[in-house]
């Protein structure tokens, strides 16, 4: 994103690849990306596309609890966080990098500022320990040395390929419940493009049905969007997850927003 920023006005790619919406936005609030609305996108949600055609999510991650097979009583909601039960025993990657910001900018959108907050102040009193990734969080589930950890749905689904002792969990599915955050990749057309017809191309054949049962099926194993693209057994499809309810724009401005406070939550 940043050498993208740089070269502004002097394009050098014609599409962007994100693995998620929310820098996809940033893009766009600095008119670096172009519109595009690909026909072969018709089917995909439209939470998970710019209205305006700027970027267009595919294949998505799940944002779940990976819980070691030792642990009883399994946690069903990412507020086991803050639950006295769990303290010592929670891990979560550092909130400053990757997907934990987006969620963290999520929590921040639906909750407000004041409740979000409270809950970062709860997670260190609860002495969660912070992880350089998601997915050494999940190492450090599956080896025991954590019982609980919320990260992406392809980091638990490698460590259950690998068949270590975890269970994937879709936090939060109850009817009143807040909703998994799901985070999509995202394509991107770049004003400006330098080959602008095979960029569109590219964007067509990223947002395919064909390329979404390729990810689903790979080590990423992400979760298609299309809701006719078959997935492997470990996946849960869209429609069978309850979705935290974000604007993804919305989350961009906060994620920017919050930054001071994460520095300082983190002891910067």
């Amino acid at each position: 994103m940043n050498r993208l920023i740089a070269e502004k006005n002097n394009p050098q790619a014609d599409v962007y690849w994100a693995n998620e919406p929310i820098r996809a936005e940033v893009l766009k609030q600095k008119g670096i990306s172009a519109s595009y609305v690909s026909t072969a996108a018709k089917d995909i949600p439209s939470v998970f596309k710019d209205p305006e055609g700027y970027w267009t999510g595919f294949s998505a991650r799940a944002r779940v609890l990976v819980i070691n097979n030792n642990v009883k009583n399994k946690p069903q909601t990412i507020l086991a966080y803050t639950d006295s039960r769990w303290r010592g025993e929670a891990v979560i990657a550092n909130p400053l990098f990757g997907t934990t910001t987006a969620e963290v900018a999520a929590l921040f959108t639906v909750w407000g500022d004041e409740r979000a907050k409270a809950f970062m102040a709860a997670l260190k009193k609860n002495e969660v320990a912070i992880s350089a990734s998601n997915g050494e969080s999940a190492d450090f589930v599956a080896a025991g040395e954590r019982g609980v950890s919320l990260v992406d749905s392809d980091d638990a689904v490698n460590r259950i390929r690998q068949g270590k002792a975890v269970t994937m969990i879709y936090p939060d599915q109850e009817e009143e419940g807040l909703g998994c955050f799901i985070v999509p990749n995202a394509a991107i057309l770049i004003k400006g493009a330098p080959h602008p017809r095979t960029a569109r191309r590219l964007i067509d054949y990223l947002l395919s049905n064909e390329t979404e049962r390729k990810l689903a099926f790979a080590d990423c194993a992400q979760i298609p969007l299309h809701p006719a693209v078959k997935i492997p057994p470990e996946l849960k499809p869209l429609s069978k997850i309850k979705v935290m309810p974000v604007n993804y724009a919305d989350v961009a401005k906060k994620m920017v927003e919050i930054q001071p406070f994460l520095k300082a939550w983190m002891g910067f």
